[in-house]
């Protein structure tokens, strides 16, 4: 914004927000267009966890023969269905709707981030940036781990789980979908235990003393969590435990450095 905030009255200040949604939105549907129009490629992308020569299968034997273990994971073929009429539609049009909300999504912050600047302190700034650039990192990378290994496996198990050979699976598409946007979603907040750390220890909630304690309980939580996302097999179990793991860790040094700035 070109003027102060101080300077604006509440007109202004609306007039203002009115131009930045209408900027938001224009750069949204942008994306919807681009997304809705590249169907092929778009669906290609994200029905690949759902094949056997997925690369994170590939990827995983390639390791574990590394190690010395052999992993070899059987060829699957699940049957993806559509029960409603305009069921396949109505996936694609709200899954470009989402697409095109996180592809837009750093612009929709950055308009959000100038409309509220003016008002901030030059220190304030600095360390807002820093915050929103830790959120992003941590949720695209959580967002990287449910696609590429937790997804998959848990398709894997789920898809060709049978309780007779007589039950043929067949998979609805919108299930599929609400399954894989949910469990990313969920994976993408998981990744921001480390933020959440940094404001509760502001906060004087917990300490780098507290969460030492419980390290052991923590463990033993993320593994929990992890044998339940993956029921597979212990390699698995552990690729997926130990980078959440070592957020946890990651969370300790950053409480750590909260309380050392603190004390000074």
């Amino acid at each position: 914004m070109a003027q102060n905030n101080e300077k604006l009255t509440f007109g202004g200040h609306l007039e203002v927000l009115r131009k930045m949604l209408f900027r938001i939105l224009g750069v949204t549907a942008i994306f919807m267009c681009i997304i809705f129009c590249f169907k092929d490629i778009t669906f290609k992308i994200l029905l690949a966890p759902s094949k056997s020569d997925f690369v994170f299968y590939r990827w995983l034997e390639s390791l574990s023969a590394f190690f010395g273990f052999e992993t070899a994971f059987k060829d699957f073929d699940v049957k993806m269905i559509s029960t409603e009429l305009a069921g396949q539609f109505l996936v694609h049009l709200s899954t470009t709707c989402y697409l095109a909300l996180l592809c837009a999504s750093p612009y929709i912050v950055y308009e959000l981030y100038k409309f509220v600047a003016p008002a901030l302190y030059e220190h304030e700034k600095k360390y807002s940036v820093k915050i929103v650039l830790a959120i992003y990192g941590l949720f695209f990378l959580g967002v990287l781990l449910s696609y590429y290994i937790i997804f998959p496996v848990s398709f894997n198990f789920l898809g060709t789980y049978q309780i007779d050979e007589g039950i043929e699976n067949q998979i609805n598409i919108s299930s599929y979908f609400s399954s894989f946007a949910s469990l990313t979603f969920l994976l993408g907040l998981v990744f921001q235990l480390p933020i959440l750390s940094f404001f509760l220890a502001k906060i004087g909630l917990i300490t780098s003393e507290i969460m030492k304690n419980y390290r052991r309980h923590a463990f033993m939580l993320i593994m929990i969590l992890a044998a339940i996302i993956t029921p597979s097999d212990l390699f698995s179990l552990f690729l997926v435990g130990l980078p959440v793991y070592g957020l946890y860790e990651l969370s300790i040094r950053i409480v750590k450095k909260v309380e050392q700035v603190k004390t000074k």
